[in-house]
């Protein structure tokens, strides 16, 4: 039997679903193919196109809320050892009742530097916004979806977890404010290409250069923590807190996988999913060939291993209180129009009220329209 599937291009993304893939073929005899697509495809594509042509797709939490809207997966035996969740992993693909994906990668906002330059490194976001903040060496990723992801972080961050705030404001006027000026801060310790950087190209940069010593704030790759893999490793630790505050609130990443409703196997392909969401399997050949597992009792494990625990270790306390991004429907859509007036803030200096005010403006928008 020959099945397909959809990841996305990267060595955490792809490596670890074939290798696996080629075990259980060697096993059972059911071969699976995957393809690959971009990071913001990763994030953008539709799920119901993909699942008219491959049998899994590995995809990213927000989009179980359409999902479930438009019947694109089956809905799958929800998991029952909830020990193995890594902060809200697992639950963050139940939606209405029912489980759409299994989670197979884990990843949050997390912070990065490189310990060989010897640089302090920030306790509070605070910290950023005072006149000696330079002496951290920053680089952040503040390509619009990860900008607009930090915004949300800096605001949970401050106990504000439920979004959206009100039927009128996205995120409350005060703590939006608040986001928004360390956001502008951070912009201002880096260079302006950082409007178009994501988090692999700021790794890409910590992780061959020695021009930057931190990154405060993006989503975690394991790949950059081992040892060999670029230049220099990257070690990673909690994100800075917010002043007064007990516990960083980063942005829950990672990925999912799904099986879509048009499969030709379900059985199959439902025993594929659960097999290679499996602690042996997560713990194995999945962690062995550059992934990033979600699987709680993988995470405590290699903590101790020296090759990786600068990133299992370091950023354990964060993504374990990371919390889950809003799944509803409308979503996506809302965070595309915001993405696309995320660099005017920037690089025109927009004030932080005004541009509170222009998202709150979308939000009302895509809530009515919902």
């Amino acid at each position: 039997m020959k099945l397909t599937g959809m990841t996305w291009d990267h060595p955490r993304g792809f490596d670890p679903v074939v290798a696996a893939s080629n075990a259980y073929a060697a096993e059972t005899g059911i071969e699976i193919a995957w393809d690959k697509r971009s990071l913001q495809a990763f994030a953008d594509a539709p799920i119901a196109d993909l699942a008219e042509r491959y049998d899994f797709i590995v995809l990213d939490h927000p989009h179980v809320g359409q999902i479930a809207e438009t019947g694109a997966l089956l809905p799958l035996p929800v998991p029952t050892d909830a020990s193995a969740s890594l902060g809200g992993s697992a639950e963050s693909y139940l939606w209405q009742g029912k489980c759409w994906a299994y989670a197979v990668d884990a990843a949050c906002q997390m912070a990065a530097h490189r310990p060989d330059l010897g640089a302090p490194l920030p306790k509070l976001w605070e910290d950023f916004l005072q006149g000696d903040a330079a002496r951290f060496r920053p680089l952040t990723p503040l390509l619009p979806v990860d900008a607009f992801d930090m915004l949300m972080t800096l605001v949970a961050g401050r106990g504000e977890v439920d979004m959206p705030h009100d039927a009128a404001h996205f995120v409350s006027p005060q703590n939006g404010e608040y986001a928004l000026r360390v956001l502008r801060a951070l912009y201002a310790l880096g260079p302006d290409e950082q409007v178009e950087m994501n988090p692999i190209r700021v790794l890409e940069t910590l992780s061959t250069t020695d021009e930057f010593a931190c990154s405060p704030c993006l989503f975690g790759y394991v790949n950059y923590a081992r040892p060999g893999f670029r230049a220099h490793p990257v070690s990673y630790f909690d994100l800075p807190l917010c002043a007064g505050a007990s516990l960083p609130r980063a942005i829950l990443g990672g990925a999912g996988i799904g099986v879509s409703a048009r499969t030709r196997a379900p059985e199959e392909a439902v025993a594929f999913a659960q097999w290679i969401a499996s602690e042996p399997v997560q713990s194995g050949v999945y962690l062995d060939n550059n992934g990033q597992p979600a699987n709680r009792h993988t995470w405590l494990a290699q903590g101790g291993n020296a090759d990786v625990a600068g990133f299992f270790q370091g950023g354990f306390h964060t993504i374990d209180n990371a919390w889950t991004r809003p799944r509803a429907p409308w979503f996506l859509d809302f965070v595309d129009e915001v993405c696309a007036i995320m660099p005017e803030f920037f690089r025109k200096r927009v004030p932080e009220d005004v541009f509170l005010t222009r998202i709150d403006a979308l939000y009302q928008h895509h809530l009515q329209e919902a």
